[in-house]
């Protein structure tokens, strides 16, 4: 039942479980409605019969039970004047003593105790039927008797051994609440069919947005155009608002991703192109060198093996920055990021860096400071700075390093970038006119500044006063490392 009903669409569920919730409220509210009318109606019953609960003359009482089952003749006019009147007497055997002119009920083991052990403080209510079958509410009451002859005639005395029945029909009441029940179940269903039908009304209002959503989902899914936009009221905040601020936002996100793989693949194959076309050139006259017997002169084949050497190296590095980019682009790894000592890495990078440029002097002035960083990808960051100062710095040039309050500084003394380059140094595959000549793929700024973004941080490139370049990188960090570091 449960697996059936979560199989049913979400509209569907949520009309149901709004008519199960009404229908709930109103069972329990027609239940507890009936319950007080019955017991408002009994009650005046029982006000009705406790009212008629008076003592019996002495003789109409010895008139019954002298004569009982036999209906005397008695004398009993102030037990008239009642239409469908019940009294009776009710010995302790339940023989049942009748007066003239009434009728009579079925007696029950519950009134002949009453006979048997009468208390004055005793008024037994039950319901009945008459010797008819008729229906009746029912009072027996301790037999009070007047008359009895004696010193006292107006004294009243507990009758032993017999107890008096008083009667009313329960046919008017119970009409009445056989009307009230059906009345109670017609409002019932009226009310579980109209909360079902607003129910469904309901989730269809409700869940239009999220059909809107599942359409632009479903479109997406079969044309993957990320264009589409599901139109969102600025001042609404509720979940569905959100749900679709959240979808655009996916989309835009998806699309500017796309965008930028797209860009990033046409860049990749015209930068694969070059060494490409010059390997497959180079390598072509060397197999047609084979193929016709013509040897190339021993200087004119070196350089061609040079150059193939040369052009491997560099497709093999760019192979390399590309996949450092793509590793960029996924964002760094939670298990990767660790709290690095900054002015550690940073004189990591610097060995190698003089390894490349042994006849630049590279000065360094590095304070403590603690970042949290993926170390590998931040190391090669700061390599990738360094390198191009090493690659612009005229020979015999200074490079100065300084790492304080978390930025760090590289400075050379080499032509510096012009004002007019210094917005695209950061973008993929953009290389200066003046640096074409010079190996590189345009890709190192360009991981940097995802590295250095990725980790908190910012990074700018501007021209120093006096020449050359000044590069910065400021990290979020601490002097000191946090504690578990101690």
């Amino acid at each position: 039942m449960i697996k059936r009903f979560r199989s049913l669409p979400i509209r569907s569920r949520l009309a149901l479980l709004v008519a199960a919730a009404v229908a709930f409220a109103v069972a329990a509210v027609s239940v507890t409605c009936w319950f007080i009318v019955e017991g408002k109606l009994y009650g005046e019953l029982n006000a009705d019969l406790t009212s008629q609960k008076s003592a019996v003359p002495y003789a109409a009482v010895q008139n019954a039970i002298t004569n009982c089952g036999e209906n005397p003749k008695a004398d009993t006019n102030s037990l008239r004047g009642r239409s469908e009147p019940y009294a009776q007497l009710v010995r302790g055997d339940g023989t049942i003593c009748a007066f003239d002119g009434f009728r009579t009920v079925k007696v029950t083991s519950g009134d002949a105790d009453v006979a048997k052990d009468p208390d004055t403080d005793v008024d037994v209510f039950r319901n009945g039927s008459d010797t008819d079958g008729n229906a009746v509410r029912v009072l027996t009451t301790p037999l009070i008797v007047t008359g009895v002859p004696g010193p006292d005639p107006g004294r009243r005395v507990l009758y032993s051994d017999a107890a008096f029945v008083v009667a009313v029909p329960l046919k008017s009441t119970e009409k009445t609440l056989n009307d009230l029940a059906l009345i109670l179940l017609l409002v019932s269903g009226i009310g579980v069919i109209g909360a079902g039908a607003a129910g469904l009304a309901v989730a269809r209002a409700g869940l239009r947005p999220v059909d809107k959503l599942t359409d632009a989902v479903e479109h997406v899914a079969r044309t993957e155009d990320l264009t589409i936009r599901i139109p969102v009221e600025e001042d609404s905040e509720d979940e569905i608002a959100r749900l679709s601020r959240s979808f655009n936002s996916m989309t835009t996100s998806l699309a500017n991703s796309r965008e930028v793989q797209q860009q990033l693949i046409a860049d990749a194959g015209h930068e694969l192109r070059t060494p490409l076309t010059s390997l497959r050139t180079n390598i072509e006259l060397l197999a047609r060198s084979e193929e016709t017997g013509r040897a190339i002169p021993p200087a004119d084949r070196k350089a061609l093996l040079s150059s193939v050497t040369a052009q491997m190296t560099e497709l093999a590095a760019l192979i390399g920055d590309l996949q450092t980019l793509s590793r960029s682009d996924a964002g760094q790894s939670g298990d990767r990021v660790q709290v690095v000592a900054l002015q550690d890495t940073v004189d990591a990078a610097l060995r190698r860096a003089r390894l490349r440029g042994p006849e630049l002097t590279i000065s360094a002035d590095l304070q403590p400071w603690f970042v949290r960083t993926e170390p590998s990808a931040l190391e090669r960051a700061i390599v990738n700075i360094l390198d191009n100062a090493v690659k612009f710095s005229p020979e015999g040039g200074t490079i100065e390093v300084a790492l304080a309050d978390g930025v760090l500084t590289v400075r050379d003394h080499g032509p510096g970038i012009p004002a007019d380059e210094l917005p695209y140094v950061f973008d993929r595959f953009w290389r200066s006119p003046s640096a074409r000549a010079l190996p590189g793929s345009g890709l190192g700024l360009s991981i940097v500044a995802r590295t250095v973004q990725q980790s908190g941080g910012e990074i700018s490139l501007t021209r120093a006063e006096g020449g050359g370049t000044l590069a910065a990188i400021r990290l979020p960090g601490a002097p000191t490392p946090p504690p578990a570091l101690d």
